[in-house]
């Protein structure tokens, strides 16, 4: 069980939240789309930290689960908690794939494939715009006003 507040945000609380963000943010994290690959600007991050969302701040992964994946995404073999990513098919595109959104806000993340490294076998592939990077030692994003904190 998570120890962040995994409620969703109000409808006032996501419209306030939606507007901030620019039309790329908007087009992958509402309406699933996908940045161009080697594009993102976390691909290359490295320091120690968490990757939270870029909408609600939840956590969705730490760096040490980061991975070079060759495919031009920021990739990771294991969420921050398993109950921050929701799994979901998805057969667009003439695909069986299976899309990740954050668990409290909804917001389209990327994808889950069953190719990545030890010790899950898994590799998330996901949208730089779709984090937020924090530095360790850093506070985490709140703009719900939830008091989440990694401490």
């Amino acid at each position: 069980m998570s120890s962040f507040d995994l409620t969703p945000p109000s409808a006032e609380e996501r419209a306030r939240l939606e507007a901030e963000l620019s039309p790329e943010e908007a087009h992958v994290l509402l309406k699933h789309g996908t940045e161009a690959p080697f594009c993102g600007g976390l691909l290359g991050e490295k320091s120690p930290g968490v990757y939270a969302c870029r909408l609600c701040g939840l956590p969705l992964f730490k760096y040490e689960t980061k991975f070079e994946s060759g495919t031009g995404w920021p990739s990771f073999y294991a969420p921050f908690d398993p109950a921050h990513v929701k799994e979901i098919g998805d057969l667009s595109y003439g695909m069986r794939r299976v899309e990740t959104r954050c668990a409290r806000c909804d917001s389209h993340q990327g994808h889950v494939f069953p190719d990545g490294p030890r010790p899950t076998g898994l590799r998330y592939c996901i949208n730089s715009v779709s984090l937020r990077f924090v530095a360790a030692g850093a506070p985490l994003p709140d703009p719900l006003g939830r008091g989440d904190s990694l401490d």
